[in-house]
């Protein structure tokens, strides 16, 4: 497997000269001294009139900045004010910016501190701040009005898989005598095919190649006095009338009420959309329905679609978890760590070459010896008790009755509580009867054991991962399991079935077997369920026609996989840009199997 991205990033050097941070790879400063704040509104608000453009949208616009150079976070911090300050309440900006070499989290809070007048978004971002791996980041500010999306990657190889319309464009990086490479003609290009009409753009050098290059891209280009003491700088716009992009209005409708439909749904109500949710079941009765689930990925040296998807939901996921303040609860689990028992060979030596690549740090994966690691961040959760959590939002109605394919015509989706205009697929196999190509979902029976815990097992707080998986106890009971039958269709609890997750856990983790009595353990219940899985291990997520989005096939990774898919259905639902690069939409295609 080929990686994405075939420059690697690392985290950006700095000197502090005061109270002014330099790069030490470039020889050039972040912002000027004493003067950020002013010289971002002059250069780039002023230089895209973005006052006057964010005034003009209505109440279901949304506006684009793209950003060369994330450096301190300064110049989103700003937009981000301006937009608070002069955007419609219901409007929505999203910040699109490109970072090679991200600042540690110490560095950004050392110089965010200097503007008191921003602390409230700094305060928030730096709660969020993404981890230094490369791809794709989203985070939302500011009551879901706000939407950052941090590329940490090349500039053009990061621009390269970016799905979206900018509207205004910020040329930050160093300058082009001491960052040549960031000022190419191939960028401007790049620039130019990700602008809607009429886009602006605004940079603080006048350099004479920039101003060429932009002009060969497409963009009328003119000089305009520079800040403070430079003399010059440049502002430019495409062809074309410059008109506000908006977002799809409407009631939407969800079929399934599992960790897919809850958290698509919620992330929807998030945005403002009165969203009808369907399931004769209820909340995470079928497959998410467990007493507990791990959080967790298998981590891997290399920058793969598929295994960027992997990480970069398994690191959404946490996000998420950590913005909703869940597990707030002792019998909702814990986000303490996984202790990973490196249990296949040439899984462990996957795995170990992890620890020294660039997209597992050491703050996401730890060596504990020879044969484990820890995923620091990872822990374990009670799914159902997520579900129930996120589907408790006003704009959220749920529904104890199923959606039938039936019920669309052109006009949208005539359901029995009400029109919607999308119909969002959450509903495992019961998805097949909606769409006219066979969609390839697989079953995969799996049983989990009850097991009762002993004074022992009450002092574990940490989740292990094996073969199988082993839990802490949550009111007395730990999870272990969980078989992987495809082909079965035995719906009932089968005795060999415990015998063998009891086996496993002997086999990999003895201590903990014996503590739980051996031969003797109590197992007080079992669950089955079927697991919806694609033949190439990866979930059917997007548009399978203008009026149906899928959000299926998770398999076993429902708590992980989940909430970044939901943000990449509601993206391509209202339109607005992807929270993650092409390479993942294309390996997630609903229509890949057609």
């Amino acid at each position: 497997m080929n990686s994405v991205f075939t420059q690697t990033t690392q985290e950006a050097q700095l000197q502090w000269v005061q109270d002014t941070p330099i790069a030490t790879h470039y020889g050039d400063s972040y912002f000027t001294r004493h003067q950020g704040p002013d010289e971002t509104y002059y250069v780039f608000l002023q230089g895209n009139r973005l006052v006057e453009r964010f005034q003009q949208l209505p109440s279901n616009g949304f506006f684009v900045v793209g950003e060369t150079g994330f450096g301190t976070g300064l110049n989103f911090l700003a937009t981000a004010a301006a937009f608070l300050r002069h955007a419609p309440a219901q409007a929505r900006l999203h910040f699109v910016s490109t970072e090679k070499h991200p600042l540690r989290l110490e560095d950004i809070r050392k110089a965010q501190q200097f503007w008191p007048e921003l602390a409230e978004l700094a305060d928030e971002l730096q709660a969020h701040y993404p981890e230094p791996t490369p791809g794709f980041h989203r985070r939302w500010l500011a009551n879901h009005r706000i939407a950052l999306t941090l590329i940490y990657a090349d500039v053009e190889e990061g621009l390269a898989h970016f799905n979206g319309k900018v509207d205004a464009w910020f040329l930050d990086g160093f300058a082009p005598a001491k960052n040549p490479e960031m000022w190419q003609q191939s960028l401007f290009d790049l620039l130019s095919h990700h602008s809607a009409k009429g886009a602006t753009l605004a940079t603080f050098t006048a350099a004479g190649f920039v101003r060429r290059g932009l002009m060969e891209a497409g963009f009328a280009m003119r000089k305009r006095k520079g800040f403070g003491t430079k003399r010059d700088m440049l502002v430019g716009a495409l062809r074309g009338n410059w008109q506000p992009q908006c977002y799809n209005l409407g009631d939407i409708a969800i079929a399934g009420a599992g960790l897919a439909g809850a958290t698509t749904a919620r992330h929807l109500a998030e945005l403002g959309y009165r969203v009808h949710l369907y399931d004769a079941n209820g909340v995470a009765n079928g497959a998410s329905g467990n007493l507990a689930g791990v959080l967790y990925a298998t981590p891997s040296p290399v920058g793969s679609p598929q295994n960027l998807f992997y990480q970069h939901s398994y690191l959404h996921a946490l996000y998420c978890l950590h913005a909703h303040g869940f597990p707030n609860l002792e019998e909702h689990g814990s986000l303490n760590g996984v202790v990973y028992e490196l249990a296949n060979p040439r899984q462990r030596d996957k795995v170990l070459a992890a620890i020294n690549s660039p997209y597992w740090p050491q703050s996401l994966l730890q060596q504990r010896n020879s044969t484990q690691v820890l995923l620091p961040k990872s822990g374990f959760i009670s799914p159902k008790a997520w579900c129930e959590h996120l589907v408790n939002h006003q704009n959220i109605q749920l529904h104890l009755s199923n959606v039938a394919a039936t019920q669309f015509s052109h006009q949208g989706w005539a359901l029995p509580h009400g029109k919607a205009n999308k119909l969002v697929l959450c509903n495992s196999f019961a998805a097949k009867t909606f769409y006219p190509s066979p969609l390839p979902l697989r079953a995969q029976r799996g049983q989990v054991s009850y097991v009762k815990a002993t004074a022992t097992s009450k002092q574990w707080h940490q989740a292990w991962c094996h073969r199988g998986y082993l839990t802490p106890s949550i009111n007395g009971l730990h999870c272990m399991g969980a078989t992987f039958d495809r082909g079965h269709t035995h719906p009932e609890n089968r005795p060999e079935d415990d015998e063998r997750n009891q086996l496993e856990l002997q086999t990999h983790l003895p201590e903990h077997w014996q503590a739980l009595g051996g031969n003797t353990m109590e197992i007080a219940a079992s669950r089955v369920e079927f697991r919806c899985q694609l033949p190439d291990y990866l979930p059917l997520v997007g548009g399978l026609s203008e009026h149906l989005f899928a959000n299926l096939g998770h398999g076993s990774r429902g708590i992980t996989h989940t909430p970044l898919s939901a943000e990449i259905v509601a993206a391509q639902l209202t339109g607005e840009p992807s929270p993650t690069g092409n390479y993942v939409l294309e390996a997630l295609n609903p229509l890949r199997f057609s």
